[in-house]
């Protein structure tokens, strides 16, 4: 038998067999009662039971030379009405430790400062290889790219993906823990997906503007943000700033959804296949499995997207069907994948950057605050 106790919580194991002077359990399929009303089945297995009242002392045992310890009747007699057996957890299950009280703002500051960092780290990494394949996805035809100024618009691109990113992990944490305690365990996938679309929802108020100056630049048609915003403003009126919105969001809830529901249903699946909780490589290569795998899928909106972005007041594309049909009829179905390569390549190393230094940032801000927690608890006596 062994013992853990966390935060006022004792966890059993009761392994239960036949000893002298015991009630006995002859075989697995026979019961084993410590009460009339309270039969229990005796398994090959270790029976997990908490006891939920951390005043209750540690339960009686008695042992001979011949067999297992074993738990006397009249000791567990009291304490089995006030416990469960536990089941199997399912592949979905995320309650795989003692669960916190919801706080919800906590969560959300942690969210917005690591969700801000791994933001700003992985856009300033990658931002070359997304210049190409923005270049690639708004060329028309075969036509040849450019290689200079691949880190053009990263400042102001930075001033908008820092908002954007605390933003949309601030929302998406606690919206995750909550839906989480709402639904199901074997509905974990939808809670994911749902987190993932309402969090891309609320930072695309930011993300859009964001993206329309950063693609405008990566294009060579401005020189800097402040030039973007003040040129687009006075040629096409504020909206100029959210072109192609409906294009973002049916790229981008669709893709948050899916990238973050994969990442944390596969992190599920792990920490319970390795009884433990993920080292950073581990999460960077979950990271960029799930980025790789959502990107090629979202290649066609991304292009669409991408069109409607750097029009600009030319109004070559009506919207996203026509954006759709004309691309398909004047370059081929195969120009909705420009730029599949280096999306793909682009995501999936931002998808290992951004969850490493994401659940690392969570991590150390978990600890920091726990060490903060204990000096409060246990203040050094002054002399």
């Amino acid at each position: 038998m062994s013992q853990n106790g966390v935060a006022g919580l004792t966890q059993v194991q009761i392994y239960i067999t036949k000893a002298k002077g015991q009630q006995q359990a002859a075989s697995p399929q026979q019961s084993h009662s410590f009460s009339n009303s309270h039969p229990l089945k005796a398994e090959r297995y270790p029976l997990q039971v908490k006891y939920f009242q951390p005043h209750m002392g540690p339960p009686v045992m008695t042992v001979d030379g011949k067999s297992s310890p074993v738990i006397s009747s009249d000791a567990f007699r009291s304490k089995a009405l006030n416990s469960h057996v536990d089941a199997p957890k399912s592949f979905a299950s995320v309650t795989t430790g003692d669960e916190k009280p919801f706080d919800f703002f906590r969560i959300l500051c942690d969210g917005v400062i690591a969700g801000g960092a791994a933001g700003v780290v992985v856009e300033t990494a990658l931002y070359p290889i997304d210049t190409i394949k923005t270049r690639l996805q708004a060329s028309r035809g075969g036509g040849k790219i450019f290689l200079k100024g691949l880190y053009s618009g990263l400042a102001g691109n930075l001033a908008g993906v820092l908002p954007a990113s605390a933003i949309f992990v601030g929302v998406y944490e606690p919206t995750k823990q909550k839906l989480l305690k709402i639904f199901p365990e074997n509905l974990s996938a939808l809670a994911h997906l749902t987190a993932g679309a309402i969090g891309g929802a609320a930072s695309s108020l930011v993300r859009v503007p964001t993206e329309v100056v950063k693609q405008r630049m990566q294009t060579g048609q401005f020189a800097s943000a402040p030039d973007a915003v003040r040129l687009i403003v006075a040629k096409e009126g504020f909206k100029g700033l959210y072109a192609g919105y409906g294009s973002f969001l049916l790229r981008d809830l669709p893709f948050d959804a899916i990238q973050f529901c994969l990442y944390e249903q596969l992190r599920i699946g792990y920490k319970l296949a390795a009884r433990r909780d993920l080292n950073d490589p581990e999460n960077a290569i979950i990271g960029a499995f799930a980025g790789a795998i959502t990107g090629a899928i979202t290649t066609p909106l991304d292009v669409v997207k991408t069109r409607l972005m750097v029009q600009g007041s030319a109004n070559q594309y009506k919207g996203i069907f026509d954006c759709v049909q004309t691309v398909v009829k004047e370059e081929g179905p195969t120009a909705l994948l420009k730029g599949i390569g280096p999306r793909v390549l682009w995501i999936g190393i931002g998808g290992s950057i951004f969850f490493s230094v994401l659940e690392r940032t969570k991590l150390f801000l978990s600890q920091r605050r726990d060490k903060a927690q204990g000096s409060q608890a246990h203040p050094s006596k002054q002399e």
